[in-house]
């Protein structure tokens, strides 16, 4: 049973193991056949960044590190850039980007809490849209996008690759 989850911001000491869930997720891209994350992307150096911004948090049962998301306002330029579609909200804006869970947590709704946390944060920081992407192949993910009340926006494009893009518009 899961019990005493905090979300915090990540702390460059937390490198280590949020990289082994970002490895966990790059090998179950793989198995399932996906591009998205076999390209190098994202690494141990993505995440220090992350940290250096402040865009780094870390969702931990005890002093356990068990899900990884980065969020940054407005940080994303290549949203400017979205294609056969539109973001239906106007102003700032919160993407997140490497949301991880570890795999020994799987099936224990914590995609669903990272989406709550996400969603706290920015009602903490007054932002009320919410942006991200995926994969085409990435049921899980588009799977909890629709749960969540995210509305597919377009396309963008990361490093060639086409992703589908999501926002949602808090009340």
């Amino acid at each position: 049973m899961i019990r005493d989850l905090e979300f915090n911001p990540a702390a460059i000491e937390d490198v280590p193991a949020i990289w082994l869930l970002l490895q966990q997720g790059i090998r179950l891209r793989r198995s399932q056949g996906s591009k998205q994350w076999q390209d190098g992307y994202p690494n141990p150096e993505t995440v220090e960044e992350d940290i250096r911004q402040d865009a780094g948090f870390v969702l931990c049962e005890g002093d356990q590190v068990i899900a990884y998301v980065a969020l940054m306002v407005n940080g994303e330029p290549e949203y400017d850039n979205i294609q056969q579609g539109s973001w239906k909200g106007v102003g700032d804006y919160l993407v997140f980007h490497r949301l991880a869970v570890s795999e020994d947590y799987l099936g224990h709704g914590l995609g669903k809490r990272m989406f709550l946390e996400i969603e706290r944060h920015a009602r903490k920081l007054g932002v009320k849209n919410l942006r991200a992407d995926t994969s085409f192949d990435n049921g899980a993910m588009l799977a909890i996008f629709e749960k969540k009340g995210y509305s597919y926006c377009g396309k963008v494009y990361f490093r060639g690759q086409e992703r589908l893009a999501y926002e949602k518009v808090l009340e």
